[in-house]
């Protein structure tokens, strides 16, 4: 199945704490850091999620934030260390392709946001993903 997507990371269950109606799923990548997906029940139950299953996190290009700093004080659980490798600046968008372990990351955020972060090519940056902004789908 081919999506609009750009970040597709591969990995596998490693818990599932189901809620009322709500459930977290953590996932190990295959570069050994973990992500958190808050997905509903249902969908966690659909997909048949259990440790030990293999999973795409997918996740929005515009959903990803970027830190140059200490993320500190903030709810955000996904925290992706990585370099940024290509930077397209547009009249108002920036499109950021971060490098993290094994895997690349497509970031889109402001033009005066990358210009604020002083981002560059080489720039090191944690890039940030709300859990409620993971999706699974079934590898």
């Amino acid at each position: 199945m081919s999506l609009s997507i750009r970040n597709q990371l591969p990995g596998t269950v490693t818990a599932v704490t189901p809620g009322e109606a709500m459930a977290t799923v953590r996932v190990r990548l295959s570069g050994g850091r973990h992500l958190t997906a808050a997905i509903t029940r249902e969908a966690a139950d659909d997909l048949g999620l259990s440790p030990g299953a293999a999973v795409r996190a997918l996740v929005k290009s515009t959903e990803i934030s970027l830190a140059t700093g200490r993320a500190d004080g903030l709810s955000i659980r996904n925290r992706l260390p990585g370099t940024v490798t290509r930077l397209v600046l547009g009249e108002v968008m920036a499109v950021a392709h971060v490098a993290i372990e094994d895997a690349d990351l497509t970031a889109v955020i402001t033009r005066e946001a990358a210009e604020e972060l002083g981002l560059f090519v080489g720039s090191d940056v944690i890039a940030l993903v709300k859990s409620t902004e993971v999706a699974l789908a079934s590898a």
